[in-house]
Parts: C-alpha cells; structure tokens; sequence
C-alpha cells in the first residue's frame, strides 16, 4: 500500500493569518495521525510564511508516524534537520521567495552538491528524498547522488489529468520503473487531490508514498478531515 503522508502547512498558514495559536498545529497533526494518516510532511520557508521551525521542533516528539521536513537546502534547514532528525528529509530546490515548489532538481548539473548534502543526512540515519521532474535522465542522475528516493513533482500530470489526457501518468509510470531499477524508493507529490489520486496511483507502480496538502486541506473544509483522509487512503489502497 502507498503511505499517505499529510503536508500540514495550509493549517499553518490559517494561524499565521490570525496570529495567536489557532488552529493548533500540533494537535491537527495528532488527529491527523489519529485518522489513519501514515505521515506528516512540512515544508518550513525562510520567511516562516505558514511552518516555522520552532513548529518541526515541537512536532518531532509527538509524533506517532513518520516525519518528512521539506525544503531548501540552505543552511538553516540542513541544520534545522539535523537537529530534529525527521525519518525523512525531502531536498526541494525551491527559490526563497517561491510561492510553491515549481520545479525538480536538475540533477545532473548538482550532483556534486547534492551528494555532498546527502551523504551528511544518510550518515544522521535520516532518509533522503529529493523532488525531480518525471525526466530519465533526472533519474539516472538522482540515482548517482547517494539519495535513498526521489519524489515525483506532479503538476504536469494534474494539469494534463484535468484536461482529460489519458495519457498524463505516462512519463512518471517510465520514470517510476527505472527508478526502481536503480534502486531508488519512489514518492510523489504536488496537486494531488481526491479527483486524481487513483488514476495515479493505479498508473504508476513501485509507489512508496504520497505527501498530500494544499488539495487535501481544502477538501476537508467540505468533508471534514477525518473522512477526507480515509477517502484518500481507500483510494491508495
């Protein structure tokens, strides 16, 4: 079964909307889990917009599943993940002032720095994941950094889902075989939603986990949290 993970920034970014502490992160993370949730994903920024990282910090200890801390390798967070030592860290080349992730790694032009950082984290115990464009060569280069897996970027196949190309889960399903050829565990991510998941999911083998945010909080402002998860984790099954 492909492990549903939970991105909890969008709860963030209702608190920081208001200031003060509501809602609460740490206790939507706890009934997150409590649904049946198999992770919790956060995405920390430099200008802490939504996560802070005092929010990674105090969340590590009250967790139950796995933890995945996304973002930018830039100091802060490397030192940030080293400190907390989540199970997982996904490297996401994200511009500072990006409103979202809008891109994968080239992996081929940073391999070097990106082995560098990797092997910093591997020899921590901490799992490595790093987000790539649905591109065999992106995979092959992925497969040289000493990374453990890759994360699909998947707003292309969303966008070209909605537009009714069938064939929109093709090139990560190639992508996902000679991922698991080389080794590498396979994650996916970026507008996922209710309306696409199993398409995906049935389309694409070898697939590890799934980190879901921006579509599955909005959606449970419809369904409520609870039930939103366990439609997701009926269709990943």
């Amino acid at each position: 079964m492909t492990k549903l993970s939970v991105n909890i920034n969008k709860i963030a970014t209702l608190r920081n909307a208001r200031g003060g502490d509501v809602p609460n992160v740490l206790e939507a993370a706890r009934s997150i889990e409590s649904f049946g949730a198999e992770g919790i994903t956060v995405h920390p920024r430099p200008d802490e917009r939504h996560i802070r990282y005092a929010d990674a910090r105090e969340l590590k200890p009250i967790l139950k599943t796995e933890f995945n801390i996304e973002g930018k390798p830039i100091q802060q967070f490397i030192d940030l993940v080293l400190e907390v030592k989540p199970a997982q860290v996904t490297l996401v080349p994200d511009a500072e002032d990006a409103i979202t992730s809008n891109a994968g790694w080239d992996t081929i032009k940073h391999k070097e720095y990106l082995k560098e950082v990797i092997s910093e984290f591997n020899s921590n115990g901490i799992r490595t994941s790093i987000f790539v464009d649905p591109v065999n060569e992106m995979i092959k280069g992925a497969s040289e950094t000493g990374t453990n897996r890759i994360e699909l970027y998947t707003e292309s196949f969303a966008v070209d889902y909605a537009k009714g190309d069938k064939n929109a889960a093709k090139a990560y399903a190639e992508c996902a075989v000679l991922a698991n050829k080389l080794g590498l565990g396979i994650n996916a991510g970026h507008d996922l939603s209710l309306q696409n998941i199993k398409f995906f999911k049935d389309s694409v083998q070898h697939l590890d986990e799934v980190s879901i945010g921006h579509a599955l909080i909005s959606e449970a402002l419809y369904m409520g949290l609870e039930k939103t998860i366990q439609q997701y984790l009926k269709l990943l099954k």
